[in-house]
């Protein structure tokens, strides 16, 4: 049976299953998971909480978000390219998390500033292969991060893609490739670019997150631009930032109580990591498939202060400019209305029950 033709769990009034995803990055799921705490919320209920990463056979739920009970924390371009595709999702909530987001380049490049890109020839990952064709152009992650990234540099330097030579390289690790097993198998993809960057075939590449720490390490590449360090997030626009929350319709419909305490135990773990980071970079060093050095360099300026999910103007219009770009360059075929997909009500009442039992010691 292929992906495509899983059945879905079934689906009645009675909820007797949550589930949720993330991506292995820093979010306040991952650690209210870890934590325990999203399953001793709903013990009383006999709700059982399952993770998409523990459960490959509905692995695909994680692009398309069919399944009537998910909860996702992940990067935007599934999250965007499942909308654009007809699925009942709602946003319900953005973080922003800088993640090591950089330009690798070989330590003689003399390429430490945004302009230093002019005439210089930028890896850029093909299309990704999917089994399920509507699924190709959403999961060309390292396609649309590379892009973007490299549109957000240029524009700092007043360039555009004009101004450099766009090489493809593969998007899949190729055979013979220099990144060693010691970085994460699912994430090398991500990377492949570096491959062409050790061998001379590409002059920069654009890596993020502690994997990406490992993984230059790995073939001795060096920061060139730490695009963290920009000025103005509207250079820092990708796929993580921001991060969305998106939820089927249906849960928002049928179950919003238990939604809103979902989104309770993750703003619990938010304030939780505020205050711990050794903590948070313990679990981290799992949930980012990166390794404890990888993790400590790749997420840094507080970022363990700012795990909160919000809804703020400013957050929105940023989301908003990242739909723009993924539709303008291909990765979502079908426009639609952003405001519409924005529902605030449960990220509200999450944020009134945290209040309440904040005051309870809970």
């Amino acid at each position: 049976m292929s992906l495509s033709q899983q059945p879905l769990p079934a689906n009645d009034d009675a909820l007797k299953e949550i589930w949720f995803t993330r991506c292995p990055v820093p979010t306040a799921t991952g650690l209210a998971y870890k934590l325990g705490w999203l399953e001793e919320e709903f013990s009383a209920d006999s709700i059982t909480i399952s993770t998409l990463q523990d459960n490959r056979q509905f692995g695909r739920h994680h692009y398309d978000h069919e399944l009537p009970s998910l909860i996702r924390e992940g990067g935007n371009i599934l999250a965007l390219a499942a909308r654009a595709q007809g699925a009942r999702t709602r946003l319900v909530g953005l973080t922003w998390i800088d993640e090591w987001q950089t330009i690798l380049v070989r330590p003689d490049s003399g390429i430490t500033e945004t302009r230093h890109l002019k005439g210089k020839r930028l890896a850029l990952p093909d299309w990704s292969a999917h089994e399920i064709p509507s699924h190709q152009r959403g999961t060309s992650i390292a396609r649309g991060m590379s892009l973007q990234g490299y549109r957000g540099a240029l524009r700092h330097a007043g360039l555009d893609f004009e101004d450099v030579e766009l090489v493809q390289v593969a998007s899949n690790r190729p055979i013979g490739s220099t990144l060693p097993q010691a970085v994460d198998p699912g994430l090398r993809s991500l990377w492949s670019g570096l491959d062409a960057l050790a061998k001379g075939e590409v002059d920069a590449v654009y890596v993020k997150g502690a994997s990406a720490v490992d993984a230059a390490q790995a073939v001795g590449a060096v920061v060139g631009i730490d695009l963290d360090q920009l000025p103005g997030l509207e250079f820092r626009i990708n796929n993580g930032t921001p991060r969305p929350i998106t939820v089927h319709e249906d849960l928002i419909e049928h179950h919003f109580d238990y939604l809103v305490r979902f989104l309770d135990q993750t703003l619990r773990a938010a304030d939780w990591a505020a205050d711990n980071l050794d903590g948070v970079q313990d679990i981290l060093s799992s949930e980012t498939r990166g390794s404890a050095e990888g993790v400590s360099q790749a997420y840094r300026n507080d970022f363990h202060r700012s795990l909160h999910p919000d809804l703020s103007e400013e957050r929105l219009a940023l989301f908003a400019e990242q739909k723009k770009f993924l539709w303008l360059y291909g990765f979502i075929e079908q426009d639609f209305d952003f405001k519409d997909w924005v529902d605030p009500r449960p990220l509200e009442a999450a944020w009134q029950l945290r209040a309440e039992r904040r005051q309870q010691g809970r």
